[in-house]
């Protein structure tokens, strides 16, 4: 099968010849990749940013989806000497180290201060057309052997996306109290995204195989908010994202850390077909009692601990989990074998080797890590 096929066969819970796979890393783990396979480190990538679509490292690691760069051509934006980052929201994040490596975050919210629709209207948005598509269809056909996936967690993302400018206490509120100019902040973001989403579907004629969104709707043990809650503020949200997807013959993969066991049953009804990343640490999130419970129905991306197994396991413990997970869903297809989240930067580069050893796809001509 080629990578394409596994993956749709996969998605529609169809036999397969292997489960297929993909790469999420941070940049860090990136450059330690580059430097094992070694490969140009003399990527554009500044400390801290998120980094999942780096083609040379998926060439090497042998997965089966690539993910398009929409490069963007509008307004110049603002750089700063000192690290700090601005963004098309208007959002600007410094780089803060933890003790595992550096993460960007919000030290201006411009949001902040917002108290009707009047004020939200006011703000510089961004533009769909600020961004390139016609260069996505000669993407699409250096790789249509591939599965291509248009987007990222960060697409739509309207919880997170507020929060960034307004802070997480004040989005929280937002939400709880259905404040106007809180949830139209949400409605610009979701805006944009659909449409820049739509321009990048029409510009690749049908070629477009999954369409990634996010919205993190989940915490460690339950959902963010009621189920209630989010049924009548971002259902719609997500069900428009389904229907727009579908229009186009792609499928949609959702992104969502944390629980959010208690909406599966909607997430079918309204046709989702792809939950990212299935974190086995959240409640409720077993990657092999969601396949019980949801059968045939929700294809899952992800599963493979971020949280435990690949920082502080070895190359063997990471590829009995692989090797868990495979076995559970056996040759039905239904998984895509993915880190449940970004690899961070505290995982040994023999640990995300052994992932893909273990399913099968790293290159023979690879070193090979621990097998169970």
């Amino acid at each position: 099968m080629t990578p394409r096929e596994r993956v749709l066969a996969a998605i529609e819970h169809q036999p397969i010849d292997r489960v297929p796979a993909n790469y999420l890393g941070t940049p860090e783990i990136n450059s330690g990749l580059r430097r094992y396979f070694g490969l140009p480190e003399d990527v554009d990538s500044r400390p801290g940013d998120v980094a999942e679509y780096d083609w040379d490292i998926h060439a090497q690691l042998g997965t089966d989806l690539r993910t398009l760069r929409l490069h963007y051509q509008g307004p110049p934006i603002p750089r700063f000497d000192d690290g700090r980052v601005q963004n098309i929201y208007g959002v600007i994040r410094r780089p803060v180290r933890n003790e595992a490596g550096l993460y960007m975050e919000s030290c201006h919210w411009p949001y902040a201060g917002f108290q009707t629709i009047a004020d939200v209207e006011a703000h510089p948005w961004p533009d769909p057309a600020w961004f390139d598509y016609h260069e996505l269809r000669a993407q699409c056909r250096q790789f249509d052997d591939y599965a291509i996936v248009y987007g990222s967690p960060g697409n739509v993302d309207m919880i997170n996306g507020a929060a960034f400018g307004r802070g997480f206490e004040q989005t929280i509120m937002d939400i709880a109290t259905e404040d106007p100019a809180g949830l139209a902040i949400m409605e610009k973001r979701f805006e944009f995204c659909r449409e820049q989403t739509r321009r990048a579907l029409a510009a690749c004629g049908g070629r477009i195989d999954i369409v990634w969104m996010g919205d993190d709707y989940g915490t460690q043990k339950g959902l963010l908010v009621s189920p209630a809650k989010w049924r009548k503020l971002f259902r719609p949200k997500l069900r428009a994202m389904i229907d727009l997807a579908h229009g186009y013959g792609a499928k949609l993969m959702l992104h969502s850390c944390g629980s959010t066991r208690a909406i599966w049953p909607d997430f079918v009804e309204i046709g989702l077909d792809i939950y990212d990343t299935v974190q086995p640490e959240a409640a409720g999130m077993a990657a092999e009692e969601l396949a019980a419970a949801f059968g045939s129905r929700i294809c899952l991306h992800g599963t493979i601990s971020t949280q435990k197994t690949l920082p502080f396991g070895t190359p063997r413990s990471v590829a009995l989990e692989v090797r868990k997970r495979i076995e559970s869903f056996g040759s039905r297809g239904g998984l895509i074998v993915a880190p449940s989240h970004n690899i961070q930067p505290d995982t040994p580069v023999e640990n995300v080797l052994a992932i893909y050893g273990a399913v099968g796809c790293l290159p023979a001509s690879r070193p090979r890590t621990a097998q169970p």
